[in-house]
């Protein structure tokens, strides 16, 4: 199964915003977290943009940008599901 693993490598806190419902996961200095679609999706590739202190993923069947996969889940490296927001820090917007 593809899965994409992000690693926060700076020094501070970044933003793992999945489209296309704007979920967004927290990663302090040092946090891996891995992005899994769901179960069944052939072929799941996926698109990240870097903006500042966020990254934008966009996970596609097939690599077909009309195919959006809305199924996936994030998890720590212990393979814990994260929830939604998780480690949202105080007074940070993630735009």
């Amino acid at each position: 199964m593809n899965r994409l693993p992000v690693r926060n490598g700076g020094d501070g806190f970044l933003c793992l915003f999945l489209e296309p419902y704007g979920d967004v996961f927290w990663l302090k200095p040092g946090d891996e977290f891995t992005v899994l679609p769901g179960e069944g999706v052939p072929d799941p590739q996926f698109t990240v943009e870097m903006v500042k202190h966020r990254l934008i993923v966009w996970v596609f069947e097939g690599g077909d940008p009309a195919k959006v996969v809305v199924d996936c889940t994030v998890v720590d490296s212990g393979g814990n599901e994260l929830p939604e927001g998780h480690q949202w820090p105080d007074g940070r917007s993630p735009y």
